[in-house]
């Protein structure tokens, strides 16, 4: 499962979309809206995406994964649109056999969409706003 959606992430279903009767071990990266940026109070993250080229992108992504680790189970879920913090942004998902090639995948796929899917945020504080790139 790969998605991006202007709705709330249900975290239940992205788990239960990457779980398999293969795995011994599911872990799930969700990253949240946090109220702070160096200092300053967020108000709101936007978040734009170009979807069929991200998509592709997370295709990609879990490719590299799948070849680099035995993968049982992936599913990726990113918000579009308006987040207030405290809001799920992003769940990764993934299942494999063991646990530490679990951990480590999962935290390969967050960062690899992080760096190469055109998912783009801006943050909105209280005195602006500023285009916020994944890796400053």
């Amino acid at each position: 499962m790969i998605a991006l959606t202007h709705k709330p992430i249900e975290v239940q279903k992205v788990i239960q979309a990457a779980t398999a009767d293969a795995a011994g071990a599911v872990t799930t990266f969700i990253g949240t809206v946090r109220n702070q940026t160096a200092g300053k109070n967020v108000v709101r993250l936007e978040y734009e995406a170009y979807e069929p080229m991200a998509v592709s992108e997370i295709q990609k992504i879990i490719a590299q994964a799948r070849e680099r680790w035995a993968l049982t189970g992936w599913a990726v879920e990113h918000r579009t649109g308006v987040l207030l913090p405290g809001e799920i942004a992003v769940v990764v998902s993934v299942s494999t056999p063991h646990r530490k090639d679990s951990f480590t995948a999962c935290q390969y796929v967050i960062d690899q969409l992080k760096e190469t899917v055109p998912i783009w945020k801006r943050e909105f504080f209280d005195d602006g706003d500023q285009w916020v790139s994944a890796h400053p």
